[in-house]
Parts: structure tokens; sequence; C-alpha cells
């Protein structure tokens, strides 16, 4: 389901491919039979091409990862969090666009 560009996260490789990387990253939270977060999915891979080697685009399942998605209080999916040296730094629950992807993104490249 995902592109070439969007790595996916679980709760075992988390903290090394989130929270120590030293490039920001997106994360989205979703699930499969989630209407949304299938509808986000294209919006997800384009901007993971087009800030490919600039920032980290993953995915997170909460079904199968449900340690993670708590951690972060994730009670409504789609939900996309923007890490930035380990920390939350921009946070959006719902189905939203391209552009206001790319305005949470802006700021921290």
């Amino acid at each position: 389901m995902a592109g070439q560009n969007t790595l996916t996260f679980t709760d075992a490789s988390f903290d090394q491919d989130v929270l120590r990387s030293d490039v920001p990253v997106l994360v989205d939270f979703w699930a499969e039979w989630c209407g949304p977060c299938r509808q986000m999915a294209p919006t997800i891979d384009v901007v993971a091409a087009e800030y490919a080697g600039k920032i980290k685009v993953g995915k997170v399942d909460v079904d199968s990862n449900n340690n993670t998605a708590g951690r972060y209080n994730v009670r409504g999916i789609p939900t996309l969090l923007l890490f930035k040296g380990g920390q939350v730094v921009e946070q959006r629950v719902g189905a939203i666009g391209k552009s206001d992807v790319q305005k949470m993104i802006d700021p921290h490249v």
C-alpha cells in the first residue's frame, strides 16, 4: 500500500527509526479499514517522494502497532505526527490535503 519512499514503522522499530532520526520524520497513523486513511495514502506517498533526502515519511498501522499509537495518544485516524529531534513538533488529525501536509513540514526542513 505504501509508495517506494514511504517507510513502515512498527512498535519494535519506532524508537530507532523515528525518535533517533537525524532528519525530521512524518508519521502517518492509519488502519486498513479507515476510509479517510486510504484517501490520504496517495498524498503521503507523493510527499515522501518530493521530500526524499530531507525527511523520512512512514506509516504506523494502529491495529498491529497499538503500543506506539497509545504512547502518542492517537485517538482518531488518520493522525499525522511530525517528529524532530525525537519530539512531536506538529500534529494533525483527520484527512488533509497535500498543501496542509507541506505546511506542517516546511518550517522544519
